[in-house]
């Protein structure tokens, strides 16, 4: 085991919630007044700025994405892909939740509240959109936030290192495809050139770059990596308050209309956090994973790297599409919703430890 890359692991695990991180849910709803409100008495800016697009890529929020996903992705270590075998079953776990059943029954959820039992009380018009925006939140799997999760639960950092840094590679080859194939079984249109176009710019090019970067600084000395770091996370939260902003600002007639809408599609998103998290924690269980393995494992299925998965839901379909604002409600639900779930491993630990040790 390296002790450098050991080092790395708990100090990026270590990192505490910020005020930010812990209040996230009340900044997305402040967001989603002020949005509303400024896009009502105001429509002519925003308008203006929707309009600033070049190959369906509108320049302002590719550039607050790009703020928004570089800090984070400069936080993997991805010379750790190395570690994986040290928890080859907890790893294996992890990889089958997030890529063989996540994408997929969240399609299935989908169909079944959106298209079936929702549609009624949802727009017409928009109901491929929110199937798609569902989708595309959960072919995302979490990347930063689950460093603050599985710190809360004593997660191995090592392992919770690794996992991302695997999970990041595999996004950048499996996005795309696992995207295409469930809108194309949704029977939504899928525009592969956009959505080739959304994993360049979102995932290739932001990794290529946060990795250069990070290895830059680090050759300046960890204190210059830290600071850098700390500025650059700054400007992430204003970045995503920003693009949350001019989201609601074109989404608030829709809302206005059927404030309802936010509620039911935070429905199968709900049901998806709590399927898959206790789907990885009983597998791992069942496999004799250690409880510090199976926590960051369960944790890393259940949340979504949703600033990705809201600049593809853009870039697709629009500043008004249900897409993006399906993305947004993973947004609203994240933090409590993931603070729930840390709390039911933590307090299930000797119920795991029975049948794991």
């Amino acid at each position: 085991m390296s002790a450098q890359c050991e080092t790395t692991a708990k100090r990026v695990v270590g990192a505490p919630m910020n005020l930010f991180e812990r209040g996230l849910t009340l900044w997305v709803a402040l967001c989603i007044v002020v949005g509303i409100v400024l896009g009502q008495l105001a429509p002519a800016p925003f308008q203006a700025l929707g309009r600033m697009e070049v190959a369906q890529v509108n320049l302002p929020v590719g550039l607050l994405i790009w703020v928004m996903i570089i800090p984070m992705l400069m936080k993997i270590d991805f010379s750790a892909l190395h570690q994986v075998k040290q928890h080859w079953r907890g790893i294996g776990v992890t990889l089958f939740v997030n890529w063989a059943v996540k994408p997929f029954s969240m399609a299935l959820l989908a169909w079944l509240f959106i298209r079936l039992w929702f549609a009624p009380y949802l727009p017409a018009d928009q109901l491929d959109s929110y199937v798609a925006g569902l989708i595309l939140l959960a072919a995302a799997p979490c990347t930063a936030m689950v460093f603050v999760w599985s710190r809360l639960t004593g997660g191995d950092p090592l392992f919770t290192l690794s996992q991302v840094a695997l999970n990041d590679t595999i996004m950048i080859f499996a996005f795309a495809p696992i995207v295409g194939l469930l809108l194309g079984l949704s029977a939504i249109t899928v525009p592969w050139a956009t959505l080739f176009l959304s994993v360049l710019l979102y995932i290739v090019i932001p990794v290529i770059l946060a990795q250069a970067w990070r290895g830059w600084l680090l050759k300046q000395g960890q204190e210059r990596f830290d600071a850098t770091l700390a500025t650059l996370g700054h400007l992430s939260i204003l970045a995503l308050l920003a693009t949350l902003v001019l989201l609601f600002a074109f989404q608030g007639a829709v809302i206005l209309k059927a404030p309802l809408i936010i509620a039911l599609l935070a429905v199968p998103i709900l049901i998806q956090v709590f399927f898959n998290s206790a789907l990885a924690y009983w597998l791992n269980r069942q496999v004799g994973e250690q409880h510090s393995v199976a926590c960051p494992s369960a944790l890393i299925g259940a949340s979504n790297f949703f600033e990705l998965a809201v600049a593809a839901a853009i870039s697709l379909f629009g500043f008004e599409s249900g897409a993006a604002l399906a993305t947004v409600v993973g947004v609203l639900i994240e933090v409590p919703v993931m603070l729930l779930v840390v709390q039911i491993v933590n307090r299930t630990r000797p119920w795991y430890e029975v049948k794991a040790g």
